[in-house]
């Protein structure tokens, strides 16, 4: 019982991990375009 309990421990800990790195490439991803958003409208003024 503790080895699949160990397992599944270990498999939360990939999976949460591959989730925050997805919603954080989507976060940055997300601030540079507003950069790039701010940029692009200083340059039409």
């Amino acid at each position: 019982m503790s080895v699949l309990h160990k397992i599944g421990k270990a498999f939360a800990f990939v999976v949460i991990g591959i989730v925050t790195i997805i919603v954080g490439a989507f976060m940055i991803r997300g601030t540079m375009h507003m950069w790039d958003n701010k940029d692009d409208s200083k340059k039409d003024k």
